[in-house]
């Protein structure tokens, strides 16, 4: 699940970093990836602000293989998500995605959503479950999230967005996050937010993180038929590289 160790020095209470000294004081040659080390990251990190949505979304797909490969966590994990959580207010995530009318900026929520959610109670949950003592001392993961107060401050303005997509992407990730104790004061107003991904989402996973979500924070959720438990899936979905072409 997780993969060596990356400290981010960085106060749970405390705002996030700007994006621009993510990307210039992180030391990124000596921080694990799946495939080596990040001496790639500031390059492919710089183009998620290129004006082009293909180009956003492709480099955001290489992004994941190195930092999110197999759902796992790795030591650059923690400053590339910073980094995203960081640009989501930036004009140039407002480019539309071809074919789709939907911003990155929405694509970037989904992304986030996603790799959080590989470090969430419920996966952390089972795989203590099925590999009793893996995570005693992962470090890795225990650094990634303790970030879960400080994404969700990045993540909150998106809440009331006026782009539906981009409103249900932070819902979504919202939820996730909000699981952190630090944060449960905010979990009945997320409940409007989780009820609305039920009510409105094509997404079957995204509406069972809502769920899940709801039903532990002791939401009545009595009218929704019960989702059906899987080992391991089940994560919200992070939108791909699928639409960058003409449909058939």
């Amino acid at each position: 699940m997780t993969h060596s160790s990356f400290a981010t020095g960085a106060s749970r209470e405390s705002d996030l970093p700007p994006y621009q000294a993510v990307l210039m004081e992180t030391d990124w040659g000596s921080l694990q990836t799946a495939f080596g080390n990040g001496e790639c990251l500031p390059e492919l990190l710089a183009r998620l602000l290129e004006p082009d949505a293909k180009v956003q979304v492709t480099t955001l797909s290489e992004l994941s293989e190195l930092v999110a490969h197999q759902n796992s966590i790795y030591e650059a994990t923690a400053p590339v998500t910073m980094y995203i959580a960081g640009i989501l207010a930036h004009p140039a995530t407002m480019t539309l995605r071809p074919y789709r009318n939907v911003p990155v900026r929405a694509t970037l929520l989904n992304w986030l959503a996603s790799t959080v959610y590989d470090a969430s109670d419920e996966i952390v949950t089972r795989t203590e479950q099925y590999f009793p003592g893996l995570l005693t001392h992962d470090i890795t993961l225990v650094a990634f999230r303790d970030l879960r107060p400080m994404l969700y401050r990045a993540v909150a303005p998106f809440l009331q967005d006026s782009h539906q997509d981009i409103r249900e992407a932070a819902g979504l990730a919202a939820l996730i996050l909000a699981e952190h104790p630090a944060l449960a004061q905010h979990r009945d107003h997320l409940a409007v937010h989780g009820r609305r991904i039920l009510d409105t989402s094509g997404h079957a996973p995204d509406r069972r993180v809502a769920y899940k979500a709801l039903e532990a924070w002791g939401h009545d959720v009595t009218d929704i038929e019960p989702f059906q438990e899987e080992p391991w899936d089940c994560g919200p979905h992070s939108d791909g590289l699928g639409d960058l072409e003409p449909p058939f």
